[in-house]
């Protein structure tokens, strides 16, 4: 960061040049800097990852009293709140593709929900996915699996959505999607980190 006195002649200046200066204020004072833009990787696995992160702070409000007090003691640790440790936990859960949990530690006991049946339809941008309960439906929510190439293996790397059961059907729109024949695998999970059993392979084409 350099400072500078009277600025392009002038007694301030903010904004950028050519694409190649930003000039600003820090503290009342003005400084140029080489103008930088923020990344945003977008790679597989810190899609899916952000995929989780994003179903979990959304599920937070509506645990009970009683699933949230099952975290206080992994918070106190490390002094971090209740919430940022049912994030991390599950969050390092996911990492080694393992469901999240609402309780503090992961049971794994309930019945593993069964496959759904899924119906994918194509859009201009956007494909809307139709997901059926199965025989043993999840108690909280599906993973959504896409790849642009069949016969893909669902990984924490290819997951693309988490998102709350809400009856049968569940429905999501993947959208923002370039012209093109999407695959997926979905399948469900428990509210004490158990997988179901994942969902044949279901395509669509986005126009």
């Amino acid at each position: 960061m350099v400072k500078v006195y009277g600025p392009l002649f002038s007694l301030d200046a903010s904004g950028t040049i050519g694409d190649a200066v930003t000039f600003s204020k820090w503290k009342g004072r003005p400084y140029v800097r080489e103008r930088v833009i923020p990344s945003n990787p977008q790679s597989g696995p810190q899609v899916g990852m952000r995929a989780m992160l994003k179903y979990l702070a959304q599920q937070w409000a509506g645990l009970s009293a009683a699933n949230k007090a099952t975290w206080d003691t992994r918070a106190a640790q490390t002094a971090i709140s209740a919430f940022n440790a049912f994030c991390a936990y599950n969050q390092n859960r996911w990492r080694s593709f393992k469901s999240p949990s609402k309780e503090d530690p992961a049971a794994e006991t309930q019945a593993a929900p069964s496959a759904p049946t899924t119906t994918a339809t194509g859009g201009i941008r956007q494909v809307q996915l139709s997901i059926a309960d199965g025989a043993t439906p999840p108690q909280w929510g599906w993973f959504i699996y896409r790849s642009t190439t069949t016969g893909f293996t669902p990984a924490y790397s290819n997951l693309v959505a988490v998102v709350e059961r809400t009856g049968t059907p569940t429905v999501y729109i993947d959208a923002g999607l370039a012209a093109g024949t999407y695959y997926y695998r979905i399948g469900g999970f428990s509210v004490d980190g158990v997988k179901g059993t994942l969902e044949v392979e279901r395509s669509a084409v986005v126009t």
